[in-house]
């Protein structure tokens, strides 16, 4: 399972004083209000930093650290990523999980036979559909409902799936 969560990727400095405008990568852009701290990935080190203001600036955030004080000190991080560790990460209501732990979940039919593998999670409007590499070699596209989803075992690294009629008929 995943210790750490992206958020967001820092863009560009902003103003004079030391902030950053920052892409969220999030469901939920206020969770930032709450942050204290963020972990920066700087490519060669992995650095936590302060949180001192939040501001928002219409799709982007503008966050500034304590002891970065000018444009200059911040626009070397310019296209990294931030993280939250689990521990700060949003909580999860019943049912629901992060992505990251999803991706590479054996996927097993309703007879608890193996029959492949998540490889990615496209997040529509209505509901998410799991993009599963059949050990055949076909693709199974599955929406993330809770007929076709019958259990999830992050720990075990397994979903219990039942596939409905019509999802894996030829053209």
């Amino acid at each position: 399972m995943e210790d750490r969560f992206q958020v967001g990727v820092i863009t560009s400095p902003h103003g004079v004083r030391g902030e950053v405008k920052v892409f969220p990568t999030t469901d939920d852009v206020k969770r930032f209000k709450r942050l204290k701290e963020v972990i920066l990935d700087t490519g060669k080190e992995k650095v936590t930093l302060e949180i001192e203001s939040v501001k928002f600036f219409k799709q982007f955030v503008i966050l500034k650290f304590k002891g970065l004080e000018t444009p200059e000190e911040v626009a070397k991080y310019r296209q990294k990523s931030l993280y939250v560790t689990r521990e700060n990460a949003v909580r999860l209501g019943k049912d629901e999980y992060f992505i990251a732990d999803l991706m590479g979940l054996k996927i097993y039919d309703e007879a608890d036979a193996e029959i492949g593998v998540l490889r990615e999670v496209l997040e529509t409007g209505a509901n998410d559909v799991y993009v599963i590499d059949l050990n055949d070699g076909r693709e199974l596209l599955l929406p993330a409902i809770k007929e076709c989803v019958l259990h999830v075992d992050v720990e075990a690294g397994k979903m219990q799936i039942h596939i409905l009629d019509g999802l894996l008929d030829e053209i």
